[in-house]
């Protein structure tokens, strides 16, 4: 074994000279090789970005909440007894989807304690494998409320485990990696012919995509010929996401699909086309895109699935699992394409769906949001499937404790792809977020860049250049750039100085020069006010990469389940009600292009230290005019049917009220999806 694990390092440092763009030794960013598409963006090893400002906070919060405690919180899934650790309690998804989260989020914080917590998980998935290649549990056993102990040979668990390993191996080049991967796949290439992705459950059949990605990396550090066979065996077996997406109609039936399997299916195309080449997986991206936009789609990015699809009423529910795992899908699809309306999708994502739906100290968690959300409370609401009316409030357990545990992968990720390094030998920034990267251009010279902003709440960015050799005073090297497709107007300075180039909305750019240490490179993202329109013609107010919603007063109160639930919901739960007023409409002439920038008011706040996503600390702050519509009542807990769309006249100027909209992600409580009506003249 000892032989073998030495032959197969040699064989990646070997073709790592051939496929990776080399640091003088000392890094490689790994590209794609042939046969697979050319790489543009490369991913940088785990730890060279860091998160700062509120981003920082915001990791920093999972660390002391449920990310970095989980084995304390809910010890009776990733405690001792999980059977990834050897016991015999859980032996499914629940662990390896809390690691694939706390291994980034260690690293990126060079938090001893986590990596110590996440080593553990590590060195037992590692050490589990067996001769025939195989890892992992391999033992059944009887029913236990509350854990998962069947279905130990399901392939879909240890997808999840690939992932982790994969970002193991990119922080550490842990020498085990690679052999471990190896054989394991050596035992995928013999036994899924016989037993198939989808033979124990249909999970891995549809979250091929996950499996698929890792292959795929494995044969760029190795060159194995058997992983491109095995890549075309994974991809057949999968669910067919491309036809899925281009010939039938699972995005325009309702129940069609679940909601996470969508969103982890959605990589698929993009992963499989670095190895077919044919453009058409990606198109069909593109087409699924604009599809979901007009049936299932939310503004968050989102769509409704609580579980199952449905059309995009705004008081359907939204799963947490969906937007991390959509999140992970987009980055895949961005690195992949190079397009930039993925990285406009992911931050939409991001800065809306995602900090709504844990509390502002990461401690619970909600397992379905709903657009138009007046309260979370144990009512009874429309969703396809309900857990004991548990779903809207905010806990550990409720709802289904798979978001428990899947929720941390989020944030961490989002970080790890901020940046890129390029074939080019240069640096790109993709997403923007107050943040720092270590990278290596222009043939191994070593170059800090400082990314100083309170993006998404402003619309500036800047960029302060340095070298980590002190003697190095300056290199030349592309410097790649995303322009947002909902900005029409960028401009640049470097130095204080204006710096020309073509910037057109929804591409990248690449300011090719000689940089200097101490550059400052800015840039100005103008952003306006503008009204999309969603179910029923709903409309939405959109600034930059943020959907607003009216401000509403929130109470939280802690209660507690009844002791027979404790098992399957925690013990305790935050209900969350208000008082504010909710049931208004936009009055639509003030809606035209003409008129929103006069009753649409932005207020930006001057705070740039505090956490920014809840009612108290919103940074931006839309005041405008609403008229109330006394016929939209609570229904349920819910907002009451209605039709978005009226022709009916109601009310006068004199009736008008004053209205606060705030960042969907700094809400709790909201109306994001507003009726439209006019007034009486």
């Amino acid at each position: 074994m000892k032989q073998l694990e030495k032959q197969l390092l040699l064989t990646v440092l070997l073709a790592g000279c051939s496929i990776a763009l080399m640091a003088k030794g000392e890094k490689s960013y790994i590209s794609n090789r042939y046969p697979l598409t050319e790489s543009q963006f490369l991913e940088l090893p785990l730890g060279d970005i860091k998160a700062k400002g509120w981003l920082l906070q915001q990791i920093e919060r999972q660390k002391t909440g449920l990310t970095g405690h989980l084995d304390e919180v809910y010890p009776q899934v990733v405690g001792e007894r999980n059977a990834w650790l050897g016991g015999d309690g859980d032996t499914w998804e629940r662990g390896p989807y809390w690691i694939d989260g706390l291994l980034p989020l260690s690293y990126l914080l060079e938090d001893n304690e986590l990596q110590a917590k996440a080593q553990k998980w590590v060195d037992c998935i590692l050490s589990s494998q067996k001769e025939d290649g195989y890892f992992g549990p391999d033992k059944d056993y009887d029913y236990e409320p509350g854990l998962q102990r069947d279905n130990s040979h399901d392939w879909w668990p240890k997808m999840v485990a690939l992932k982790i390993i994969r970002q193991y191996y990119m922080a550490t080049q842990d020498e085990r990696v690679i052999p471990f991967l190896t054989k394991y796949f050596r035992y995928q290439w013999e036994k899924l012919p016989q037993y198939p992705l989808g033979h124990w459950t249909f999970w891995g059949q549809q979250r091929g995509g996950d499996n698929l990605d890792v292959v795929l990396w494995l044969y760029n550090l190795t060159g194995e010929k058997f992983l491109l066979e095995l890549s075309e065996l994974i991809h057949r077996q999968s669910t067919p996401w491309t036809e899925y997406f281009t010939q039938d109609d699972h995005l325009y039936r309702q129940n069609s699909l679940h909601c996470v399997n969508l969103a982890q299916g959605f990589k698929e195309p993009a992963i499989y086309y670095q190895l077919s080449k044919d453009r058409k997986y990606l198109d069909a991206l593109v087409k699924a895109k604009q599809t979901i936009r007009t049936t299932i789609g939310l503004p968050t990015g989102l769509w409704a699935g609580d579980e199952l699809l449905h059309y995009g009423d705004p008081i359907r529910g939204s799963e947490l699992c969906t937007a991390v795992e959509m999140m992970f899908s987009l980055e895949n699809i961005l690195r992949i394409s190079g397009d930039m309306q993925w990285a406009d999708y992911l931050e939409r994502v991001t800065y809306n769906a995602l900090p709504t739906q844990a509390d502002d100290d990461f401690t619970t968690r909600q397992y379905f949001q709903q657009t138009n959300q007046i309260r979370c409370d144990r009512s009874l609401r429309p969703f396809s499937t309900a857990h004991g009316t548990t779903d809207q409030v905010f806990g550990t357990l409720n709802g289904y404790p798979c978001c428990t545990c899947n929720m941390h992968q989020g944030w961490p990720k989002f970080v790890q792809n901020l940046w890129y390094a390029t074939t080019d030998e240069g640096v790109a920034a993709l997403l923007y977020a107050p943040s720092e990267v270590n990278v290596q251009v222009a043939g191994g010279i070593g170059v800090n860049i400082q990314e100083e902003t309170y993006y998404p709440f402003d619309e500036t960015i800047s960029f302060r250049i340095s070298f980590d050799d002190k003697k190095t005073k300056s290199a030349y090297f592309p410097f790649h750039l995303r322009i947002p497709e909902w900005c029409d107007a960028a401009q640049m300075e470097l130095n204080g100085e204006p710096l020309k180039h073509d910037m057109n909305a929804g591409t990248s750019i690449a300011i090719r020069r000689q940089w200097n240490k101490g550059d400052l490179l800015t840039l100005h993202l103008p952003a306006k006010v503008h009204v999309s329109h969603w179910y029923d013609y709903s409309a939405v107010v959109e600034r930059g990469p943020l959907v607003y919603a009216l401000m509403m007063d929130e109470k939280w109160e802690k209660k507690e389940f009844a002791t027979n639930e404790h098992v399957a919901y925690g013990n305790w739960y935050y209900q969350v009600t208000s008082d504010t007023p909710w049931n208004y409409a936009l009055v639509s002439h003030y809606l035209n292009d003409e008129e929103i920038e006069n009753h649409f008011i932005v207020e930006k706040g001057q705070q740039q230290d505090v956490y920014p996503w809840n009612t108290q600390n919103a940074p931006i702050r839309i005041h405008a005019k609403g008229v109330k519509l006394e016929e939209w009542r609570e229904i349920n807990g819910s907002t009451g049917p209605i039709n978005y769309l009226n022709q009916m006249r109601v009310g006068t100027t004199e009736d008008l009220k004053d209205i606060t909209l705030i960042p969907y992600g700094c809400t709790t409580l909201r109306i994001a999806e507003f009726p439209i009506r006019d007034l009486i003249r």
